[in-house]
């Protein structure tokens, strides 16, 4: 099994850096390298622009995210929960006002694929709220709430300072002495002037958050918000499309790869018959680069596409939490469809009986397939002796082939 795996990655390294069986000097070598390199390189960005022209599921429901994140807070129905909803949904610039609406709707440019139209709703709500009046009574709110926190940090500075200041009134220690600039009486005053102040403002920030909530356009949206059952077709179908995306991504790359595989391949096949050399290793290299990408691709919609999904599914049904049992099963199921792929291409794709046969109908090498004569032994390119001798009738025969061509014995039960 070593030798035989030698032989072939010799056969692809030799295939490789050979012209005519000729090797190619060093300048030619690195020419090519340098091509593949580049062609390698736009092949994966190929991959990356196709991969995204369907739109992802996060462009498809769009609202899902916040959606979710307001249904999952705790105190569904507490003014702050409502407000701070809001305030995320509105926007502070009055001169260009977003229209959420379009926005979701420009994923859909340039991409397969349609925006969910509950979440197009869910846009419009927000529209609705996000006008001028809204947006002046959140900075007004906001302005307020900066206040606030202005007046409370006076007054921790003022608190750390009254008392040392009551400390030298008691001990008798004069006002000109003191190390404070304000004195105890000034300091309550003070305090008390600010959380008077405080409370007022606080007063203003509920009745605004209040108006605010309690407009039309602001209970329309909250009672969407709420509504279980519209919710729950989003979620559906975000999950439908999260489970099926990486499929598609699959399904696309596979698209952009198989066309340049398929081409590769017939150009390469067209020259080695007609003996095009560069033409013949350009191809081969560029079927070898196209394959590696696809084979990538491969293992990775293996790892996070529908199949690694459905075991998922599976194996939490069965056993819980356990789910490192996934990788067991991985280890076992990639070994076999590796198995499979290669069993495949050694009996039908590069099948050597079939491959020799073919060879010989149309007189070329029966390892190099080059032109050669009908009488001729040994291959005049690659030096490769074309005959073995018959254990039966001990005349010379075609290697590889199943019987003799002289006495039509049997060649391999000859081998056994």
């Amino acid at each position: 099994m070593f030798a035989r795996t030698r032989r072939i990655l010799g056969q692809f390294f030799s295939k490789s850096r050979k012209i005519n069986n000729e090797p190619l000097n060093k300048v030619s070598l690195i020419v090519i390298i340098l091509i593949d390199i580049f062609i390698l390189l736009n092949v994966f960005t190929g991959l990356d622009d196709i991969s995204r022209w369907h739109i992802d599921p996060s462009q498809a429901y769009p609202c899902y995210s916040e959606w979710q994140n307001y249904r999952t807070q705790t105190n569904k129905d507490t003014i702050d929960k409502k407000y701070e909803f809001l305030r995320l949904s509105l926007s502070y610039d009055t001169n260009t006002q977003s229209n959420f609406q379009q926005t979701y709707q420009q994923a859909e440019e340039g991409h397969l694929g349609n925006v969910s139209e509950i979440c197009l709703t869910y846009a419009n709500y927000k529209d609705q709220i996000n006008n001028s009046a809204n947006q002046q009574a959140l900075k007004a709110i906001d302005q307020k709430q900066a206040k606030i926190s202005s007046l409370e940090q006076s007054n921790r500075t003022i608190r750390s300072q009254y008392d040392s200041t009551l400390l030298e009134k008691i001990a008798g220690q004069s006002r000109n002495q003191s190390i404070n600039s304000v004195g105890a009486e000034r300091a309550k005053q003070a305090l008390d002037q600010n959380t008077s102040t405080i409370s007022t403002l606080r007063k203003e920030i509920s009745n605004l958050k209040n108006e605010l909530i309690a407009k039309p356009e602001s209970l329309s949206f909250i009672a969407f918000l709420n509504d279980d059952e519209k919710f729950n077709e989003v979620e559906k179908g975000y999950q439908q499309a999260s489970f099926w995306y990486p499929s598609i991504q699959f399904g696309f790359q596979s698209l952009f790869l198989l066309p340049l595989i398929f081409v590769a391949l017939l150009v390469h096949n067209f020259a080695q018959r007609k003996r095009y050399g560069l033409i013949s290793l350009i191809s081969w290299h560029l079927l070898v680069i196209f394959f590696i990408p696809l084979i990538l691709k491969i293992f990775e919609f293996l790892q996070v596409g529908v199949i690694f999904q459905f075991l998922f599914d599976i194996i939490s049904a069965l056993f819980g939490g356990l789910l490192f049992l996934i990788s067991y099963v991985y280890i076992l199921i990639i070994p076999l469809i590796g198995f499979g792929i290669i069993k495949f291409f050694q009996k039908v794709v590069f099948n050597t009986k079939a491959q020799v046969a073919r060879r010989i109908q149309q007189s070329c090498c029966i390892k190099c397939a080059k032109k050669i004569r009908h009488h001729d032994s040994y291959c005049p390119h690659c030096g490769y002796y074309q005959y073995v001798e018959c254990q039966n009738c001990h005349n010379l025969t075609y290697e590889h082939m199943p019987y003799c061509k002289q006495c039509g014995h049997s060649q391999e039960q000859s081998h056994l």
